[in-house]
């Protein structure tokens, strides 16, 4: 059987746009090594869909790799009993009952602020002056550490994401990122000082309680400020710029034809916000006539899989009336987004409708450009509204 065949890629086109080149893969090479990445990319959606459950051949247990080294092993980075053990001890702090009891009235008491110091103002960067201090302060909310700053949690959150997408090996980029977590650790250790477990839902408090090991508690705080943060703070902005420039998709939820939820579902889908999944083949094994062998590196790309014209018809057009059940955003196997109801719920219940509600009028006043390809999103979004 073939081994994966090559695929060359440009970095900076796709960087800056990747969606032609992974249209091209599915078309010509849906599984490839790409030299440029070191790995081997699996780019169709019945593929990512099967594969990523058979943790078996593709394991997400990476000692090697760029987060395991960088941010420490973390649940993300292990399968089977390891996995469910420390997932089931940070559900007390993702749950959709905590979510709702606790941590929304936090969601909106932040943005409340937020809008409140934007308003006199008529304009702003929808990026830097409300997503990501929203998501900033929801993180905060959720992982316990109030001594940090939402532009703490915001600053690690890049470098840690920029550290673990580093497959060019920049050494400016690793010290960096061990610099983020070295000041995440240090106020994990403060924080502790004064923590009440038993009546705190915070992921700091669960884990714990439930008396996970130290490096694991840190690790996986690491995780949920990494993705927690750059995923809430690129769909904001993205869905708001989405819906902007589909002026009738707007409309219509605004009439109570559609709803904030399939808006941020669809844009998700079609903007994936996290766009890969990385994994290690743990044992050979042919997949979809391309042999495998072990201890390749490997991506699952769920920002290819969203746009398969065979899962998704008219695929790269915004539509929110499209089914998104078969949506690989939130990942599609026994690591699917820990942090998916918190997610949703500051997007869909928070976000989006008091941002519209309060500036009935919103609009963009600029160009919104994109960028990346592990990690997708608007680097600004200016807008405006009438004071």
């Amino acid at each position: 059987m073939p081994i994966p065949p090559r695929f060359d890629i440009d970095p900076a086109a796709f960087h800056a746009d990747p969606y032609p080149t992974l249209a091209q893969m599915r078309a010509e090479a849906p599984i490839a090594f790409v030299p440029q990445l070191g790995a081997v990319l699996i780019t169709r959606h019945a593929d990512i869909s099967v594969q990523e459950k058979r943790i078996d051949v593709f394991s997400s247990d990476q000692p090697d790799g760029l987060m395991t080294k960088l941010m420490g092993e973390n649940m993300m980075r292990k399968d089977g009993a390891a996995h469910a053990a420390e997932r089931r001890a940070t559900f007390p702090a993702f749950s959709p009952r905590t979510v709702r009891d606790h941590w929304l009235a936090e969601f909106r008491a932040a943005c409340t602020a937020l809008l409140d110091g934007l308003a006199p103002k008529g304009q702003c960067d929808l990026v830097a002056d409300f997503a990501m201090p929203l998501s900033g302060e929801a993180l905060r909310t959720i992982t316990g550490l109030k001594n940090m700053t939402w532009a703490e949690i915001d600053r690690t959150s890049q470098g840690m994401m920029d550290g673990i997408a580093n497959y060019s090996s920049n050494p400016a980029v690793e010290a960096n990122c061990k610099a983020c977590t070295a000041l995440i650790d240090a106020r994990i250790d403060a924080a502790i000082e004064t923590l009440n477990e038993c009546s705190d839902k915070s992921l700091l408090a669960v884990q714990l309680t439930a008396g996970l090991p130290l490096d694991s508690v840190k690790a996986n705080i690491k995780l949920a400020i990494s993705g927690g943060q750059n995923e809430p703070r690129d769909a904001i902005a993205g869905t708001v710029w989405a819906l902007l420039t589909h002026p009738k998709q707007l409309a219509m939820i605004h009439a109570g034809q559609a709803t904030w939820r399939e808006a941020f579902e669809e844009f998700a889908r079609w903007i994936s916000p996290i766009g890969i999944s990385p994994r290690r083949i743990a044992r050979a094994e042919t997949v979809s006539g391309v042999d495998l062998a072990p201890d390749t590196r490997a991506f699952f790309v769920f920002s290819s899989g969203n746009r398969d014209a065979d899962a998704f018809p008219d695929p790269d057009r915004f539509d929110i009336t499209r089914n998104t059940a078969g949506s690989l955003s939130f990942g599609a196997g026994p690591h699917f987004c820990a942090g998916a109801a918190a997610s949703r719920a500051l997007i869909t219940e928070v976000a989006l409708p008091m941002l519209f509600n309060r500036f009935p009028d919103l609009h963009l006043a600029g160009d919104v450009p994109f960028a990346g390809w592990a990690f997708r999103g608007p680097t600004r979004a200016p807008v405006a509204w009438s004071v």
